[in-house]
């Protein structure tokens, strides 16, 4: 009996959908604190809000906190999509996407810094555009840490060839706002289910694991056709090199008739309360037929599951699980 208590007191879980209407969901648990945060885009595309819990199962209840709203008009005035929390030499940054009140379509990577040590206080200063080496619609930067390199991964339009869809990016970083090198895309939409209604691979995400760095990224128009592709590289590679990458002829995550969840896609990583078992963090509708442009639709709902590996050491994530409550770790 003693046992049993101390497993159920251990296990962790949740209930799917974690939050509602809070669509391409970053989910982090700070080394430090074991805290939880959780940053997302509204479906008002007009501020960006943060929450915290010592629990992932807290997020769902949890206050949340306006940290920053759009501009009244000029840059940063449109679309805010997209944010990303992270901790980077003892300050918290976001990386987030915005687009311009005379050209709501110019959308760019924008960047907020916070040198307090609780990102729930202290002030969002604006470090202004993340400058690519060239302007086009760009969307979806992340950054990760690897063997001392710090990179940044981010979607853009290519300037050619016309017609052009948006690839996956990568460069090395010379701090949080800035990028130096050359930047590299390690993947176009070329596949039938990444040309799904636009052509389209967005949102990457990286995650190491076994000796390689994988990168999933999202795929096709965000209706039900919206899924998740897979990168991969070995960790020892030249990242900033399209040679080093390979690409799953396949999706490896897709909507779910079977378990009533479409349109699954541009997800984080992040670690159960055990500090072991790997968590998919995604958004979801629960219908497949939408009125009108998905766009404007508010139901991309933020979800959880564990993601498994293969004994080759390749992820497996399996499929969307259904509504209701999920047993992430014991």
């Amino acid at each position: 009996m003693q046992t049993l208590f101390i497993l159920l007191a251990l296990a962790s879980s949740v209930t799917n959908p974690l939050i509602q209407q809070r669509a391409d969901p970053h989910v982090q648990r700070d080394a430090s604190s074991g805290t939880y945060y959780l940053t997302a885009t509204v479906p008002e595309y007009d501020r960006i809000v943060l929450r915290a819990s010592k629990t992932l199962a807290g997020l769902a209840a949890a206050p949340e906190k306006v940290i920053w709203r759009k501009h009244a008009s000029g840059e940063m005035a449109a679309h805010i999509w997209a944010p990303e929390m992270h901790r980077i030499e003892g300050r918290w940054y976001i990386y987030f996407t915005a687009g311009r009140s005379d050209d709501i379509w110019a959308i760019r990577l924008y960047v907020l810094e916070n040198a307090s040590a609780d990102p729930m206080q202290g002030e969002w200063t604006e470090k202004g555009q993340l400058k690519t080496h060239f302007e086009s619609f760009s969307l979806d930067a992340t950054t990760f840490e690897h063997r001392g390199q710090r990179y940044l991964l981010w979607t853009q339009r290519p300037l050619q060839p016309k017609g052009a869809g948006t690839d996956i990016y990568i460069a090395r970083m010379k701090n949080p706002w800035t990028i130096e090198g050359p930047q590299v895309s390690i993947s176009s939409p070329t596949f039938d289910w990444e040309t799904r209604g636009f052509k389209v691979n967005e949102g990457p995400a990286p995650i190491v694991r076994n000796g390689r760095v994988f990168v999933t990224y999202s795929a096709s128009a965000t209706d039900a056709n919206y899924c998740v592709g897979l990168l991969s590289a070995p960790e020892d590679a030249e990242l900033v090199n399209a040679a080093s990458w390979t690409k799953s002829a396949v999706p490896v995550f897709r909507s779910s008739a079977r378990n009533g969840q479409y349109g699954p896609g541009h997800n984080s990583f992040t670690v159960a309360e055990d500090g072991k078992t790997d968590l998919f963090v995604y958004h979801a509708r629960n219908y497949e037929r939408i009125n009108g442009d998905p766009l404007h639709d508010p139901n991309r709902h933020t979800r959880v599951q564990p993601l498994t590996w293969s004994k080759e050491g390749t992820p497996v994530f399996g499929e969307p699980v259904a509504d209701g409550p999920l047993t992430l770790s014991h």
